[in-house]
């Protein structure tokens, strides 16, 4: 198994998108290009990473680029082996601001994804990365649907625990179902099986809000989807989830994973394929 280094290692190059803006149904607020840029200095033994933001094609200030220098990681950073990560706060607190950004990778392609709740708890607004390298041809797929989801995928999942023993891997099902306004979900992972039930809200179609734990998943721009509480309770785990469908019958998500009592306690990826 590669070293959380090795990991990180895979995401070198210059990354060309946009830092999108939403609000917390998904409405764009605004949209600035960027590149990210991630090089191993000539020691090979420090990996330098440079942000850029533009205004009318021109940086917006050089002098303001975001540079940072990294030669070992902390725990707020876990890294797969295919390079997908999640950074973020390893502890909710009533009271604080709290986030975590999600991380996916796919060929020459990148989608990261950050939930950003306030201090009230409550989801404030969300900042979606659609990223690539140069001379890509591979192209932007559209805002995902729920016909994109419905049917049955199956896969594996690895999962990376906060004291960072070696991955457990187990097989996973995905099924989605829809009947009129209502859509089921039911996942299976190893013996363990979860079903949840979902309303299509009706003034914003993008939007499935899952009643019965004030949680929603919304439909995004690139195949995306970002599944998050709407409020953070005090002593209820939670879990925040991206998704990306990398093909029309392929699909990968990540899980970030918070106990009771508000610690970080995991991390999973997990990769389907809808099922013949």
């Amino acid at each position: 198994m590669r070293s959380q280094w090795q990991c990180l290692l895979q995401n070198l190059g210059s990354w060309q998108g946009s830092f999108a803006q939403l609000n917390c149904q998904g409405k764009l607020l605004e949209d600035i290009p960027s590149e990210t840029i991630l090089e191993l200095k000539e020691d090979r033994q420090t990996l330098r990473q440079t942000v850029r933001r533009f205004i009318d094609g021109q940086p917006k200030d050089l002098a303001k680029d975001l540079i940072l220098e990294y030669r070992s990681l902390n725990r707020s950073t876990t890294f797969f082996e295919n390079g997908a990560f999640s950074q973020g706060s390893l502890q909710f607190a009533p009271y604080a601001e709290f986030g975590a950004e999600m991380g996916l990778i796919y060929g020459d392609r990148r989608l990261r994804l950050v939930p950003l709740y306030d201090k009230a708890a409550q989801l404030d607004r969300i900042t979606l990365i659609r990223e690539h390298l140069p001379h890509s041809i591979t192209i932007e797929r559209p805002t995902l649907t729920l016909d994109d989801l419905l049917g049955k995928w199956e896969g594996e999942a690895i999962t990376i625990a906060a004291d960072w023993l070696e991955p457990e891997v187990i097989s996973t099902s995905t099924e989605w179902n829809q009947d009129g306004d209502r859509v089921t979900m039911s996942l299976q992972m190893g013996a363990q099986i979860l079903t949840s039930t979902a309303i299509i809200n009706s003034l914003h179609p993008q939007i499935l809000t899952f009643p019965e734990n004030n949680i929603q998943t919304l439909f995004l721009p690139d195949g995306a989807s970002l599944t998050c509480p709407l409020a953070i309770a005090s002593r209820q785990p939670f879990r925040l989830s991206v998704s990306w469908l990398l093909e029309p019958n392929l699909h990968q998500r990540m899980v970030r994973a918070y106990d009771a009592k508000g610690a970080w306690s995991s991390l999973s990826l997990v990769t389907e394929r809808k099922a013949l």
